[in-house]
This record gives C-alpha cells, sequence and structure tokens, in this order.
C-alpha cells in the first residue's frame, strides 16, 4: 500500500488526520505500507522569526479575538476526541514550516513518521518555533541524526528547492487544503475525516494496482 501524505507542520487537523490515518492502519494491517511525505507550505512567506500568533490569525482569517478563541476551542475538542493534544495557549509564534519539511525530507525512513509526530507535538504541545533551526537539529539529533552533518544538509539549496517545489507541485495539481491523502495513486481522502473513513479508503486502495506514477 503507497500512502501519499500532504500536509503542514502547523496544520492542527494535519496532525488529527494523520492520527486517524495511523489508528486505521493498526486496525487494518492487510499490506505492507509505504508513507511517502509531502509539504504543503501554508505561508512561505512568514520570517524565521515569525509572527506573533493570534494577531497573525486573527488577520489572516478577517476575525475577532474571540470568534479565533471559539475556533481553537474547537479545534482543540476535535483533537482530544482523535487523541492529540493541541495546545493553543502555548504557541506564542506562528511560524515559517519549511525548515521542518526539510528535516521530514532528511530524516532517515525508518524514523521519518516519529519525526513528524515530534514536530507536531513540538509545535503543538510546547509551542516552539519549528522555523528555528536550533529547535529543528534538536529534534533531528532526538532521532540519531548527526548536529553537525544536519546542520550543512538544511542550508542545502536543493534540499531547500526540492521543499518548495513540492509545495508548488501540489497546487499546480488541484490539491488546495490539506492534510490530503492519496491511497495507491488513486483513492483520495480529503481533510481529517474518522477512522472509518479511512478504513474504507484503505479498503478500496488495496484492490487497486499501483500505477507507475502519481
Amino acid at each position: 500500500m503507497l500512502i501519499d501524505i500532504f500536509h503542514d507542520t502547523v496544520c492542527p487537523w494535519c496532525r488529527i488526520g494523520k492520527k486517524h490515518l495511523f489508528d486505521a492502519l493498526a486496525q487494518w494491517q492487510e499490506q505492507e505500507v509505504n508513507i511517502r511525505w509531502h509539504p504543503f507550505l501554508l505561508d512561505n512567506t512568514v520570517p524565521a522569526e515569525g509572527y506573533e500568533f493570534r494577531g497573525f490569525m486573527q488577520d489572516r482569517k478577517g476575525i475577532k479575538a474571540e470568534v479565533l478563541q471559539q475556533m481553537f476551542d474547537a479545534t482543540r475538542r476535535a483533537g482530544e476526541a482523535a487523541g492529540v493534544k493541541l495546545d493553543f495557549d502555548k504557541i506564542r509564534l506562528a511560524v515559517n514550516t519549511q525548515l521542518s519539511h526539510q528535516l521530514i525530507a532528511l530524516a532517515p525512513a525508518n524514523v521519518k513518521n516519529d519525526v513528524v509526530e515530534a514536530i507536531y507535538k513540538a509545535y503543538f504541545e510546547e509551542g516552539l518555533n519549528i522555523g528555528d533551526i536550533n529547535v529543528i537539529v534538536a529534534i533531528g539529533i532526538a532521532y540519531q541524526m548527526d548536529a553537525t552533518e544536519l546542520r550543512l544538509q538544511l542550508n542545502e539549496r536543493d534540499v531547500v528547492d526540492t521543499v518548495v517545489a513540492e509545495s508548488t507541485f501540489a497546487r499546480l495539481n488541484s490539491i488546495n487544503s490539506v492534510p490530503f491523502f492519496i491511497m495507491n495513486n488513486q483513492v483520495k481522502v480529503n481533510a481529517s475525516r474518522s477512522v472509518e473513513v479511512f478504513l474504507e479508503a484503505l479498503n478500496s486502495a488495496a484492490l487497486l494496482d499501483i500505477p507507475a506514477k502519481i
């Protein structure tokens, strides 16, 4: 089973969707699964130092503070129902996610899923700036990546360009919001959905041959 996941690391619904998918996979266990993570940069204009979080979100969505809080409360409850923590009170900065996606791209295959979860945890539970190279390198170190080599790789032009190009590719192929999941290149699930929806999609995708290209 090939599963392509398009996501951004500051998207709470992406974390919820990831949890629903992985819970579905834990129940399913019909085939070996190969997961490919793809960046979808929600706003790559955010500077490395970030913006004040709540003010940025109010401006972005054009809503008042009390409406934003209601949105956060509803999203937090959805996270709790899925089994993930989303602590919006801890988040101080709206951040640029490009570095976090570069780390995911560089992470060894056997720890890549764990690195994705660690990035989500750093942002949504610890309120860390995942646009800060020191934060990103610390996550990499926790998964046995060499700090010196990782810093060099994160600054390599081809790694940077690949993340931006993949995000652009997604939009050019009519992926306009995340999370977005494609199973065996044909069965698509958009948004965070439910465990049951993912189980149905997995069963449908299992009946298909994988085409040569996504």
